[in-house]
């Protein structure tokens, strides 16, 4: 999306999304009771339903740019995979957003019923714990900080916090509080996909200052993208019904600001979110490509 709401084509980091999807379809969950198939096969039929997966891929690609193996971080990618696909089964329940779609496919709800997709969402989310905390490599304290901040970045504080002000309408009827709802519904485990990769390090000072900030700006311009889709698509680009949220009577940026104010924020967050990239210090050798493709991909995609 340029200035004036023309759209363009973005590159995208494909290999990293690639790595991401191998090494998802290798995952499994074993169970002593042989019984629970049906539950692990609810679990990957959502999982494995495909996307860009951009919260894994900007894991993988804050690794690279603070000079580390990707590789290292495929478990700590996979974990927020996991707990992304868990909030998009119960998000799609007919008692939060009812949906029928996901990703061109029946939502979860749909192909095994209310009661297994429930199960779904919460047995992906406990994996994504069991799945950081004994596979991913590093030191002890790195792991916990990850894991401290992952958990933060989905709870009360986070991203459920952030769906219970939306369902409850009792965020404030401002500007503040529509940033607030959207920063903890949906920007806090996109943040929490760089942060948690530094954390692991035990990356500090003004490095991790500027790259807060990126993450920061990157959630929001993904929302204010995602509302602004929700009008400007179809139901066949973004693989899920459009108009969902004017439906659904929700406060978003298209709504408070209209198209084209939209349309301005979402150009001012990828200009901050860019700046905020260019404070890192950690651009030797190309290193930050891979993220500034993904910002760029955010802010242009169109669906």
């Amino acid at each position: 999306m340029t200035a004036d709401g023309a759209t363009t084509t973005a590159t995208y980091p494909e290999a990293l999304r690639e790595r991401v999807d191998a090494h998802l379809k290798e995952l499994r969950f074993p169970s002593v009771a042989p019984q629970t198939q049906g539950l692990e096969d609810a679990m990957r039929y959502s999982l494995l339903a495909g996307g860009k997966r951009i919260r894994p891929v900007l894991a993988l690609a804050t690794q690279k740019a603070i000079g580390g193996d990707p590789e290292q971080v495929l478990p700590l990618a996979a974990a927020i995979e996991l707990i992304h696909t868990y909030s998009l089964i119960h998000d799609d329940l007919p008692a939060m957003d009812d949906d029928d779609l996901r990703r061109g496919r029946p939502t979860c709800h749909v192909k095994f019923g209310e009661d297994v997709a429930i199960l779904a969402g919460d047995a992906l989310y406990a994996e994504a714990l069991r799945l950081l905390l004994t596979a991913q490599a590093g030191e002890p304290s790195g792991i916990l900080a990850a894991a401290r901040e992952l958990t933060a970045a989905t709870g009360v504080d986070g991203m459920v916090g952030g769906q219970y002000l939306d369902v409850a309408d009792v965020a404030p009827d401002d500007a503040d509080g529509l940033r607030t709802v959207h920063a903890l519904k949906t920007g806090r485990l996109i943040a929490a996909s760089v942060e948690c990769v530094l954390l692991l390090n035990g990356t500090g000072g003004d490095t991790i200052t500027a790259f807060r900030t990126f993450a920061d700006e990157l959630g929001v311009l993904f929302q204010i993208v995602d509302d602004i889709l929700d009008v400007t698509s179809t139901a066949d680009a973004m693989g899920k019904p459009q108009g969902s949220d004017e439906r659904h009577g929700k406060r978003t940026y298209v709504s408070e600001y209209g198209l084209d104010g939209a349309q301005d924020l979402a150009t001012e967050c990828h200009a901050r979110a860019h700046a905020a990239l260019a404070r890192t210090g950690t651009d030797s050798g190309g290193r930050l490509a891979e993220l500034e493709q993904i910002t760029d991909f955010i802010f242009t995609r169109t669906s």
